[in-house]
């Protein structure tokens, strides 16, 4: 068995192309909605990512309200960015990009964020509505996984899904919007992490995985049922080069796989498209 590719590049692109289209709706009305990103020192990925971003904004007509903080910036700075933001109507939505320099409080920034904004929806106000299960700002990652294997066809309705990974940015979120009652969801959900003895042992009686741990060559071959869906969200940084947690081998048993590059990584860029957009929708009346 050789597992079919979940092609993010290819639903990332559907879903610019579908912001692109709720975009020109908004400029049909005078309105340009504004993305504003954030970053404090010169990360070299943070920077990159931020840069994609700001491209992404510029393909599908979303404005770019960027904001370079230096490395020794203090927590006032960052909150005074924060609030900037917050006032700007032109900014519908905005990140923090992550990590901050040691030193600055990240936690402390995001409760400064009006919830309305927050185009990553991590902040608590947003958190705590999905785990209600009410309409809200999703996690752009958790969001994209729904939507690449809801556009590849892959159903996780009734089905059990294993994640792996307890982060607040990708697998606590996650397991919470796997459990809602919606088409693209509505799974039994398993969650685990690198400090569970015989991981294995669980991740074989999934019928979907989600590795979310950052922990390089984490899911091997045997660990993965025949046929089952493995979704490679965790990623790490070895020289330069991006590591997944999915060992290559996994190829060779599982029925759909999500590759290094090109899977999830374009989906989390496509669904902050996405959420920033909707906040314009929501914030200048449409």
């Amino acid at each position: 068995m050789t597992a079919q590719v979940l092609d993010g590049e290819v639903v990332a692109a559907r879903v610019r192309a579908e912001v692109a289209q709720r975009v020109d709706a908004l400029a049909a009305r005078g309105i340009t909605p504004g993305l504003g990103t954030l970053l404090v020192g010169d990360d070299g990925p943070s920077a990159r990512y931020v840069a994609m971003k700001q491209q992404d904004c510029a393909a599908v007509g979303i404005a770019s309200h960027h904001v370079h903080l230096p490395a020794d910036a203090t927590q006032a700075d960052v909150v005074d960015v924060v609030t900037r933001f917050n006032d700007d109507p032109a900014v519908d939505a905005y990140i923090m990009q992550y990590p901050f320099p040691a030193h600055l409080d990240y936690e402390s920034a995001l409760l400064a964020v009006d919830p309305v904004k927050d185009a990553d929806g991590l902040h608590p106000v947003n958190l705590g509505r999905l785990v209600q299960g009410v309409p809200t700002v999703l996690p752009c990652t958790p969001a994209g996984i729904l939507r690449l294997l809801a556009d590849h066809g892959v159903t996780v309705s009734g089905r059990h899904v294993v994640v792996i990974g307890r982060g607040l940015t990708i697998g606590r979120p996650l397991a919470n919007l796997l459990t809602l009652k919606r088409p693209d969801a509505n799974a039994a959900v398993t969650v685990v992490h690198t400090g569970v003895a015989d991981l294995g042992s669980i991740t074989r009686t999934a019928d979907v995985i989600v590795a979310a741990a950052g922990s390089p060559g984490l899911v091997t071959a045997d660990m993965v049922a025949p046929g089952a869906v493995v979704v490679a969200a965790g990623v790490s940084f070895n020289g330069g080069k991006v590591v997944s947690d999915v060992d290559d081998g996994v190829a060779e048993v599982a029925s759909w796989l999500s590759p290094r590059i090109g899977g999830v990584g374009p989906m989390t860029r496509a669904m902050l498209l996405d959420n920033t957009v909707s906040a314009a929708e929501v914030g200048r009346g449409s």
